[in-house]
This record gives structure tokens, sequence and C-alpha cells, in this order.
């Protein structure tokens, strides 16, 4: 008889935390839950309005810590605040300077309140948020005096308009395409280079629509698209492709940069157009890639001969050998491994580029996968301490081996760049619906500036070009491989503090 009850009750509760969730994801403010047990406070949820507030995706959300939307924007006294409120378990109220996914600067009314078991343990926090970019705007506008404001314009308009002349000249020395576009897309000026490398004259193009320009040459649908949809919204356009067929000078391909310019004036609603050739440039990147492809299987095969013959020396050592013959054998068998590996990683590199890179999906034990690939790191360098933290009981649907491989990666690296030290930490956790697993060493660090672009291609920090050997391609393969499994790899750093790599990965739903 207690069973209708127990099914009634279980059904009460699902229905109730989907009304919570719902109600949670109509908010307009939005709202994220942080685990306080576990490591570095990760975030474990967000709402939708949170998502549409910082630009950001669930995935690339969750297993953060909050402080990744002040990007590199740590002077502020505001986090510190933070800081000793989720210390000391208390509420607080503030304002803070965040940044969107794109970078762009919006204001932060944050609300902190902690959540505490029966025993009084802070189990969570709770973060509520609303963009007060406009509020803080309009305070600012209205500090400031309207005569003063208009003088400035004025003297701005003033100051164009002296320099007019100075600036194009300066512009006509650019090596670049450079086009100035009126509110209804007419050509109001186009510099040398662009009339040279398409072939056209002053009087063709001055006073012509852009999309009429050569009998038409310029009416690229990609191009109206991005002029006629994109521009209006006051955003900027940043390394837009354009690939065309041009009647007179062949198939190019172009990098565009557009700006939307608002002034006072005569100067009011003007469109500044870049135009980039990459063709030659695309193609030298192709034939690098073809030769990259090429040259790793051409050597893959003698490579893979002469291992064979010397795993058949190493077998057959006669017994009276000499310490220093079987010393050398051994160090001939660790450099053909190393330059193995390398040829492989060059070969991963080719399928990447190439889109020919396979995954075969299966479902596999993370803490199993992570204390095998760990355990056989430690026996192979015994002078380092790895400790492993993982015991989520999750199952991952993805490609076992090449996740191995991205652990790998990652621990030898920590290994690698740590001179001095001899402890590097493996921990491994759940956070909603995802894995986070996290590397730590207490090595040399990396800068700043290094962590914006230490995932791509063949990309090596300065400092470590000039004590450590290396291609610069370990980590750009590692975030590939992350990416197709729907997950994010990313890195936290000081110089002289050691670095942290975090990845995601989803749970593979029963």
């Amino acid at each position: 008889m207690l069973e209708p009850n127990i099914n009634s009750q279980t059904i009460n509760n699902n229905l109730s935390n989907n009304i919570y969730l719902q109600a949670l994801n109509s908010a307009r403010s939005g709202i994220i839950i942080t685990d306080n047990q576990q490591p570095d406070n990760p975030i474990i949820y967000c709402n939708t309005a949170f998502e549409n507030i910082t630009g950001y995706s669930h995935n690339e959300i969750i297993g953060h810590n909050c402080r990744f939307l002040q990007s590199q924007d740590r002077s502020q006294p505001a986090r510190q605040i933070i800081k000793d409120a989720v210390k000391n378990g208390e509420e607080c109220v503030l304002e803070i300077r965040n940044y969107k996914k794109n970078g762009s600067l919006f204001w932060n009314e944050l609300t902190i309140s902690p959540v505490k078991d029966i025993d009084g343990t802070v189990t969570h926090f709770i973060g509520v948020q609303n963009d007060i970019t406009d509020r803080k705007r309009h305070e600012n506008e209205m500090r400031e005096e309207k005569a003063s404001v208009e003088k400035k314009i004025v003297e701005r308009t003033k100051e164009l308009h002296d320099n007019e002349a100075f600036l194009s000249s300066i512009i006509q020395t650019v090596r670049e395409s450079l086009l100035v576009l009126d509110a209804d897309y007419k050509v109001l000026s186009a510099n040398t280079h662009f009339l040279n490398s398409f072939k056209v004259t002053t009087e063709d193009t001055i006073g012509k629509i852009l999309f009429e320009l050569g009998n038409h040459q310029w009416d690229i649908e990609a191009l109206k698209v991005l002029l006629t949809k994109i521009l209006p919204t006051n955003n900027p356009v940043i390394d837009f492709e354009v690939e065309h067929d041009f009647p007179y000078i062949g198939k190019k391909i172009m990098l565009v940069n557009a700006y939307r310019v608002e002034f006072e004036g005569q100067y009011k609603d003007r469109i500044l157009i870049a135009i980039e050739d990459i063709t030659d440039k695309k193609e030298v990147d192709r034939r690098k890639d073809d030769f990259l492809s090429i040259a790793s299987h051409e050597l893959k095969t003698p490579l893979t001969t002469i291992k064979g013959f010397i795993q058949l020396l190493e077998r057959m050592v006669p017994k009276d050998s000499s310490e220093k013959f079987v010393s050398t054998l051994g160090k001939v068998s660790i450099y053909v491994d190393r330059l193995n590996n390398l040829i492989s990683e060059l070969l991963d590199t080719s399928k990447i580029q190439s889109g020919n890179i396979e995954i075969h999906k299966d479902p596999f034990d993370i803490d199993k996968l992570v204390h095998d690939t760990v355990e056989n790191l430690a026996l192979a360098t015994p002078e380092y301490k790895i400790s492993i933290n993982s015991d989520t009981k999750a199952i991952i649907l993805g490609d076992e081996l090449q996740i191995s491989q991205v652990i790998t990666n990652l621990v030898s690296n920590a290994i690698k760049y740590s001179p001095g030290t001899d402890k590097v930490d493996v921990y491994c956790n759940r956070v909603g619906n995802f894995v986070k697993v996290s590397i730590t060493d207490y090595g040399m660090g990396i800068s700043q500036q290094d962590q914006t672009k230490i995932f791509e291609r063949f990309f090596r920090a300065r400092d470590i070009q000039k004590k450590f050997p290396g291609m610069g391609i370990g980590l750009y393969i590692c975030h590939e491989i992350i990416a197709n499994h729907n997950g994010t790899l990313w890195v936290e750093s000081e110089i002289g503090a050691g670095s942290t790599f975090n990845f995601t990965l989803p749970i593979m739903q029963s």
C-alpha cells in the first residue's frame, strides 16, 4: 500500500524541481551556484540570463571560478571584498567591473549569499547579478556638464577638419586597401593601394556605390551581409574572411575589418573599411600543412622500421656486452621514441588542420583513465611526487586514447616546465553535468600575455623558447581534442607561482 504514496511523492518532488528550474531560467537576473566544498569554489549551475549577460555558453561557464569574468582587470577592490565574504561565509552586495566573452566591459551589481547545512557549514554560494552598465553610464553623463560636452565636440570636429589633409596623406601610404563610405555605401575615398590592387581608377570608384564598382564585381553576398546587417548595430567587424573570384584579377581571399563611425557635422555616419589580401598567405599555409603531412608520413615508415631493429637488438644483446654498449643502445631507443612522438604530434596537427582527425567514442571510466595514465607517468619519473585525487564515479562518452593523450601531455608539461620542484597535483571532480580535471604544477608560470595565445598552433612563450626544446603543438592538439569532445580547456597561472591547466568533459547521461 505504500508504493503509490512513494511514487506520488517522487512525482511531486520532480515537478517541484522542474518548477524551480523554470523559475530560475525565467528570471531576468543572472543566477549562479558555486560549490564551496570543492577546490576553488567552481560554478556548478547558471541560468539562461547569466549566459545572455556574459555572452558565454553553459559549457564555457561550468567549472570556472567567478573571477574569470574580471579577465585581467584584477586590481579592483571589489575582488577582495568578494574573497573576504567567501572566506568568512558572509553575504555581500557590491558593484564590480566584468567582461563579456567578446571582451566588452559591463558593470555588474552582484549579491552573494552563502548556503549552509544543518551544522552551519557553508556548502554553496548563490550569486545574483544584474547588468547596470546603462545606469552607470547615465550617472556618469549626469556628472558632466552640458557645456563641457558641447565644447569637446566642437573642438574635436574642428581638429578632424584641420587634419583631414594630413590624415588623407597617411592613408595613401598604407600598404593595405582602405575605403571610406557614407551611410548609403557610396565610396567617398579610396587609397592608392586599393586602386592598384583591384585595377580600377579614381573616376570609376569615387562617388559610386561599393556594390556597383567595376561592373558589379564587388556585389559580393558575404560583403553585403557584413555592411547591411552587421555594421548598423555599431559592432565593429574584425577579420571577416571573404573569398571571391574577380573578373580581372582572379580569385582572392580577403580579410576585411570594418568600423561604423558617428561624428557630428559633415563627418556623420562614415564606414571605414580595411581590406587585406591574404591569398598568398593562405596558399603558403596550405603548402606548409601539405609539407607537414607528407613529411610526417614519409618519416613514420622508416622510423617504425628503425624502432623494430632496435627492439630486436635489445633482445639479442650478448651476455658479455659492455655496460657502455648496453647504455648506448638504451639511449638510442629513448631518442627514437622521442622522435616517434614528435612525428605523431605533427601527424595529429595535420589531421586537425585538414578536418580528418578521427574520434572513436565509447563509454569509459574517467577515474580509472586518470589513475592509469598518471601512474604510468609516475613510474617513468620516480623523482616527482604526483598526487592523484579522482573519485567522480563518472562515465564519459569519448575517445579514451585521445583523452589519455591530453592528460599525458598536460602532466608531462607540468613536470617539464617545473625545474627546481618535485610536486604535481592531479585533481578530478564533478561540476554540474561535467567532470573537471585540473593539473597543477609549482613551476615558472605563464604571463597573462602568453596565456591568450598558448593554445595556438606552434606558439611558444618567449621564456620557454630559451630554456626548453619543443615545437609548440602539444597544447594545440589538447585544445582541439577537448573541443571535439564538447569540453573546454583553459589555464590559470601567474609568473613564479606555477600553473593550473583545467579541462571539462560532459558526463554521459544514463
